[in-house]
């Protein structure tokens, strides 16, 4: 280790106890760099700010670091970031930048949390993750720590991340700290999951980088801090928990698909088998979409010589719902005597999620398309999508044109706060609850669900 690791601003290697090095973090004397400042990334840098009183944001968006600077967040229905972002703005605890070299030239701890995407065919896209690592290892110093809280392929941190800061710094091992903290958060919840709403993760490619890993979360969450053998292990169990979802998530969309010759509603069915305690099946709904559980399963089939035939049932099993669910909403319409070539669908919700702002692998796309491709003509309310240039089929509607419509059948897909206040009567047609939200009791008109009985 070099000698003048204890003299630099850092928590690797530093000689003072661990009560000093977290005043140190706390009060400011440790810079942190948070890369990436998306619906995660912003959250975790105010509460990094929060805590530490001295973080700077990287993006690469200079609209977003203006928007951050004037202490105003560019993530939308996200509870306590818009405050939260003001107030560590005011006080300079926060502020953001596009420049990424300067950022890691000053900060001793380093967190990255960019998405980790996919190819066209299906193959984990680390090319974001990558190039901040190359922006990080331009500024390294001994005592220096990076932390990647993206949630990347397990082995990413070791065979990956380490390699190319010792590669393209001028630092040798056991100068600087490397560990993997992956988030554990959900859009929505983002601050309170942060702070503590599970049990944060760590693990660190040596003992050294996972006890720093340890001290600076011990200060960020409220929770415990479970510190994990190495960074590997701490990546599996981000991913673990997403093919968990993936395939429960399955299991339920299957048992959907016999409700039809079993003449059951499989909801009740599910409800009614969860109240044994080995049993917690998730719901059926008409896909799964988002940046997360659709990802993961890709993060280990075809990356290790291991057979996947579980995970790729799954996958195919919940990509198969947009045209199940299509499928329903055509039988629903022959059943009131209507052809699914001349009728008017209302498609309630685009995005993946109620209150989310993000179109990324949404079922109710491939939904339309299916519904397009029968001939229907597909009106589509969204107020949370302001690009619709992409998204035909729909034909976009706003929340107060809905009137304007005279559906056939209304599918609610995503059930934004805004449709939940619906009179549902209003509509004069039946309806298929996607995400079985709807008090059926309260409507006299026909509700069906994903995995309900059929018409």
């Amino acid at each position: 280790m070099s000698e003048t690791v204890a003299d630099r601003p850092g928590l690797y290697g530093a000689e003072s106890d661990t009560a000093a090095q977290r005043t140190a973090l706390t009060s400011g004397d440790i810079p942190v760099a948070v890369y990436g400042l998306g619906k995660m990334g912003l959250p975790l840098a105010g509460v990094y700010a929060d805590v530490t009183g001295n973080t700077v944001g990287v993006d690469v968006d200079p609209a977003v670091v203006e928007r951050i600077n004037g202490g105003t967040s560019p993530i939308q229905r996200e509870p306590g970031l818009e405050a939260l972002v003001a107030e560590t703005v005011e006080d300079g605890s926060l502020w953001a930048t596009t420049d990424g070299d300067a950022a890691a030239d000053a900060a001793a701890v380093h967190v990255v949390m960019v998405p980790t995407l996919l190819t066209t065919d299906k193959e984990p896209d680390l090319s974001i993750l990558d190039e901040v690592v190359s922006t990080i290892a331009t500024g390294l110093s001994p005592g220096d720590v990076v932390i990647v809280e993206s949630t990347v392929p397990p082995r990413t941190t070791v065979d990956r991340v380490r390699p190319t800061l010792l590669e393209e710094s001028d630092l040798e091992a056991g100068e600087f700290g490397v560990a993997a903290c992956p988030e554990r958060t959900v859009s929505g919840q983002a601050l309170a999951d942060i702070r503590g709403t599970h049990p944060k993760v760590v693990g660190g490619v040596d003992e050294e980088s996972t006890r720093v890993a340890t001290l600076i979360y011990d200060a960020i969450t409220d929770n415990e801090v479970l510190a994990t053998t190495d960074a590997a292990t701490a990546e599996a169990v981000k991913v673990f928990e997403g093919i968990y979802r993936d395939a429960n998530i399955a299991i339920a969309n299957q048992l959907a698909l016999y409700a039809q010759e079993m003449d059951i509603d499989v909801n009740e069915g599910i409800d009614v088998a969860n109240t044994q305690p080995f049993c917690d099946l998730h719901d059926p709904g008409p896909g799964v979409g988002g940046h997360c559980i659709p990802v993961y399963p890709y993060f280990l089939s075809g990356q290790f010589d291991a057979d996947a035939s579980v995970l790729t049932a799954a996958r195919e099993r919940n990509d198969g719902m947009p045209a199940f669910t299509a499928s329903m909403v055509e039988a629903i319409l022959d059943d009131d005597g209507v052809d699914a070539e001349t009728a008017d669908v209302l498609l309630l919700g685009v995005t993946y999620k109620a209150n989310i702002a993000e179109l990324r692998n949404s079922p109710s796309i491939p939904l339309a398309d299916e519904l397009g491709a029968l001939g229907a003509t597909v009106w589509a309310v969204d107020p949370l999508v302001e690009d619709w240039s992409e998204l035909e089929p729909m034909r976009p509607r706003t929340v107060d044109e809905i009137d304007g419509v005279s559906p056939d059948v209304v599918v609610l897909a995503t059930p934004h706060e805004e449709f939940t206040r619906l009179d549902w009567e209003r509509f004069d047609a039946p309806i298929l609850d996607g995400r079985g939200v709807i008090d059926t009791q309260a409507v006299e008109t026909p509700v069906y669900t994903v995995g309900g009985r059929w018409p």
